[in-house]
């Protein structure tokens, strides 16, 4: 009986240790970003009608600038891009807005979209655009007609932003289109914690972490850093 005891103990105090260092590794997951030496221009981006957002508490936690997601596809627009996109601005944050591309609407009616409801500001960060696979589009277009299509979407929104835009690829899209070599256009990459290498170029921003908490933002947000 005191052996079954003494086993148990043992086995509630491996739990109590594996427990605690379960906390102790999401507590440094959630709260981690790449050394300000390496990457000093860092910043955040959030999706479509996320919470509201205290811009000013985000600025004053270490974020240079925020990139907001203003439309998807040729149709959706965030309700709350106009407002947000004037409280980062007055907040003292660099400011860059990303729209969602889908590869089941024309590029010519997805850069519409963007171009009337993303004003030109010669302030603004290089608009992105977000490219990956979304359960809403089942569409799979051969290569040559998905870089065709993107490069009349990036001629549109480039003539009405006046600045090259970012292309935010992930790591499935690229592995089957190629895209970072087929068109010249700045990086953006994703990976959590290790620096992606899963595109044709060396990327220009990344995208760190998907699970960074910071103050004035109610949810986890998407932490970012450029390359020097």
């Amino acid at each position: 009986m005191r052996r079954w005891t003494r086993r148990l103990g043992a086995i509630g105090g491996l739990g109590v240790v594996i427990g605690l260092a379960a906390i102790v590794t999401w507590s440094f997951a959630i709260s981690w970003q790449p050394a300000r030496r390496d990457y000093p221009f860092q910043g955040i981006a959030v999706g479509a009608a996320e919470a509201p957002i205290e811009w000013a508490v985000v600025r004053g936690g270490g974020a240079d600038f925020a990139y907001l997601t203003a439309t998807i596809g040729a149709e959706q627009r965030d309700p709350t891009f106009e407002r947000s996109w004037s409280d980062v601005y007055a907040a003292g944050l660099r400011r860059g807005a990303v729209h969602v591309y889908s590869l089941c609407r024309l590029a010519a009616d997805q850069a519409n979209n963007f171009n009337t409801t993303v004003p030109r500001a010669d302030d603004a960060l290089p608009a992105a655009v977000e490219i990956d696979f979304h359960p809403d589009c089942a569409a799979r277009p051969e290569p040559g007609v998905v870089a065709d299509e993107l490069v009349r979407f990036l001629t549109m929104v480039e003539a009405h932003t006046g600045k090259p835009m970012l292309l935010k690829i992930s790591k499935r899209f690229e592995a089957r289109y190629h895209l970072s070599a087929a068109i010249p256009r700045p990086i953006w990459s994703e990976g959590n914690f290790f620096p992606p290498d899963y595109a044709a170029r060396p990327w220009r921003m990344w995208q760190a972490s998907d699970m960074r908490r910071i103050d004035g933002a109610p949810t986890a947000v998407r932490w970012n850093v450029v390359a020097q």
